[in-house]
């Protein structure tokens, strides 16, 4: 059940966040995050009752500061998704988000597979390869895959944050997450003059990618809480497999001999990664 709870997961945050990227291609990234954000806080809110969970001081707490970090994941990942190649940009967060949880694994004591390691190894040549652009903005290109890497850590310690609440909590830390990320976010956006307007003809495409990233937000931490956060938080990072093909079936996004084989490294990683459970 968490193989399929975590790979269902993957399936649905690629989709939320090829909306994602669609969006802040027509409105600005705070406005995405912060209508988005709302719409899946509106979503858990409605299925607190349906599942089993209680409130609690500390579910709460780590919720919010799993909001934080997520939220700027987000922002920056909607950044980079906006200026650079939806194709690079997801395997680029996804193998950063992936070894984080692996790497927090071993410094609290967990023994991790030698193929775990192998595919930590991997990931950091995946981001080499995939940063290899020569068009004619390489500034910009490389300045995304900056961004991405960045966002890769602002995710990676949602899913390390988030695992740290009690398990019989819930899904009440995701209550906590989404109230600090949707208050962060909009402070942001009030203290740059930003406008939370959505652009013409994209808000519906902003609610699909928040009601699609707090339902994967929810198979994350039903997923984590019946298996270890080093199998899952990899599992879940194989998302970027149904980015990339909506990338390729609805924009028609081509990729470099050498970009091809960076993004084959980068799932091929998170796939290591993946399989070397630790014991």
């Amino acid at each position: 059940m968490t193989v399929i709870l975590a790979t269902a997961c993957a399936v649905v945050y690629g989709t939320a966040d090829f909306f994602g990227g669609l969006a802040t291609r027509r409105s600005q990234v705070l406005s995405v995050v912060v209508l988005s954000q709302i719409a899946g806080l509106a979503l858990i809110l409605g299925l607190l009752p349906l599942l089993p969970g209680a409130p609690s001081a500390p579910a709460l707490a780590w919720g919010l500061a799993a909001g934080l970090s997520g939220a700027v994941g987000l922002v920056l990942f909607y950044r980079a998704l906006a200026t650079g190649v939806m194709s690079v940009v997801a395997p680029t967060t996804a193998v950063t988000s992936a070894a984080l949880p692996v790497v927090f694994g071993l410094a609290t004591g967990e023994r991790s597979a030698f193929w775990a390691l192998v595919g930590v190894v991997l990931a950091l040549g995946a981001v080499l390869l995939v940063s290899q652009d020569r068009s004619a903005d390489r500034r910009g290109s490389f300045a995304s895959v900056l961004t991405a890497l960045a966002a890769g850590a602002g995710f990676g310690g949602f899913f390390i944050l988030l695992a740290m609440a009690p398990h019989e909590a819930g899904l009440w830390p995701l209550v906590g997450a989404r109230l600090s990320s949707v208050t962060a976010v909009a402070l942001l956006a009030l203290a740059t003059r930003r406008t939370l307007k959505p652009g013409p003809g994209s808000l519906h495409i902003i609610v699909a990618a928040g009601v699609l990233d707090m339902a994967a937000n929810v198979l994350y931490l039903l997923a984590q809480q019946n298996g270890l956060l080093s199998l899952v938080a990899v599992l879940v990072s194989l998302y970027p497999a149904s980015t990339l093909l909506l990338a390729r079936q609805v924009l028609g996004e081509r990729l470099r001999a050498i970009q091809v084989a960076g993004v084959t490294c980068a799932l091929g990683a998170v796939a290591l990664i993946a399989v070397a459970q630790p014991h």
